[in-house]
């Protein structure tokens, strides 16, 4: 991780204290932080450049999609900086997202000094994910990303079946769902359920790893071969595994 500079821009916000710190080596890059816990890292001038490890996970799945260039309709529970649908936008000019954030206040904050709202092809909307997704029109989406945490802890139903059924409902028949899942393990009967194609990403090639971890889960097969490319041309490596039930 980058040097910080010692004075940030706080707000209290829904689930604890938000930080903004510069990066001293990298003049438009931004650490947020909740409660000291990092949530995103964003540059403004160069959006495809992925500092937290578990978002360079999610862009190698997205780069190994057919066609490399073609735009996408993402739906982001969970909004944080706005770092992947920037990266999206960057990558793959054209591409539309819905953010979903259930913290007002830490939207509020992001936008005063990142600039939420402005990056391409962005809609914000507030509210309980669960609640949100079920109002979205089926096949809809070529993505969904889930990243939405209290703290430490994965937001309170997200691998739970109501909110797999919604994922699956509003995800094209080729569609991707992405989830961001940090520490213990975690009960992922009802995704297994409804995607038949699974992956893991993580990072730690040697040995047991504790870290965030994204799942990757289709209702077609997923382009593992692709994947597998690029993240074993990442520094530091990281591995793709396919997910099976214990």
């Amino acid at each position: 991780m980058s040097n910080w500079l010692e004075v940030p821009a706080s707000r209290r916000v829904r689930f604890g204290t938000a930080e903004l710190r510069a990066d001293a080596e990298r003049p438009g890059g931004w650490l947020l932080t909740v409660n000291g816990i990092a949530q995103s890292y964003v540059d403004l001038d160069d959006p495809t450049f992925l500092e937290l490890e578990y978002v360079r996970y999610l862009g190698y799945v997205v780069d190994a999609l057919e066609p490399s260039d073609a735009p996408l309709d993402a739906v982001h529970v969970g909004g944080g900086g706005a770092t992947f649908p920037r990266y999206l936008s960057a990558v793959r000019p054209g591409s539309r997202h819905l953010v979903i954030e259930a913290d007002e206040a830490l939207a509020e904050f992001v936008d005063e000094h990142l600039g939420l709202r402005s990056v391409p092809g962005l809609e914000l909307r507030l509210g309980d994910g669960l609640t949100e997704i079920g109002s979205l029109p089926p096949a809809s989406a070529d993505l969904v990303i889930a990243d939405a945490y209290e703290g430490l802890r994965l937001a309170r139903g997200i691998t739970g079946a109501a909110f797999t059924t919604e994922v699956a409902r509003v995800l094209r028949p080729a569609g991707v769902y992405l989830l961001n899942l940090v520490g213990a393990r975690h009960n992922l009967d009802a995704i297994r359920a409804l995607f038949p194609h699974r992956a893991l990403l993580d990072g730690d090639v040697f040995a047991d790893y504790n870290g965030n971890q994204v799942l990757a889960a289709s209702r077609v097969p997923l382009p593992l071969e692709a994947m597998r490319q690029r993240t074993g041309q990442a520094m530091p490596p990281a591995r793709v595994c396919v997910d099976t039930p214990e």
